[in-house]
């Protein structure tokens, strides 16, 4: 396996609308592999592939350190989805921080439904179709977020993202440090 740098905020890669998987591969199933190594290394709770600069309907999550019991949150493990489709469902609208690997040094409070539908491919192509709710729920929704070409920055005001103009240019000249390896907009038209 292996540790993959973390594209930033800025490259156009994470602006796209992702494309479809069409098959199960030995190679996908190593981009998986390394998927979860590299979000375990940055120690992040989610991952999608256009967030490794692969423009594919795919990520990959691991949010069992942030449920609660007292919550009563099933824990779910590490899941893989493949072409996931979500169905926001009619649900209270909740409001938390989120952070995110391509965004280091920049948290901020997000609102979204609590309870979703999700169907997708997990890693061995078997359908699934589960509702969610929850600190899951909501790490699947960022996660989905990235495959539709959005950023949890997207949801902030205007006034909100002109307070933050000066963290996101230290993304975007790569002098924003993070505890992992990070592939700022200019290293990889570099590439």
């Amino acid at each position: 396996m292996s540790i993959l740098p973390i594209v930033t905020y800025n490259d156009s890669v994470l602006r796209e609308k992702a494309k479809d998987i069409p098959e199960n591969s030995d190679q996908l199933q190593k981009l998986i592999d390394d998927m979860f190594e590299t979000m375990y290394n940055g120690q992040g709770v989610g991952l999608a592939a256009p967030q490794i600069g692969e423009s594919l309907r795919l990520f990959v999550i691991d949010a069992d350190a942030f449920t609660s019991e007292e919550d009563d949150e099933k824990d779910y493990g590490p899941i893989t989805f493949i072409n996931p489709v979500v169905k926001l469902l009619e649900s209270e609208k909740i409001a938390m921080d989120e952070g995110c690997l391509s965004i280091p040094g920049v948290r901020e409070s997000v609102t979204r439904p609590d309870k979703i539908e999700v169907t997708w491919l997990d890693r061995e192509f078997k359908e699934h179709k589960e509702v969610f709710s929850g600190w899951v729920s909501r790490v699947i929704q960022h996660e989905y977020d990235h495959i539709e070409g959005v950023l949890f920055i997207d949801y902030l005001g205007s006034f909100r993202k002109r307070l933050l103009r000066s963290k996101l240019n230290l993304v975007e000249t790569g002098a924003m440090e993070a505890d992992y390896p990070l592939l700022p907009k200019k290293e990889a038209a570099a590439k």
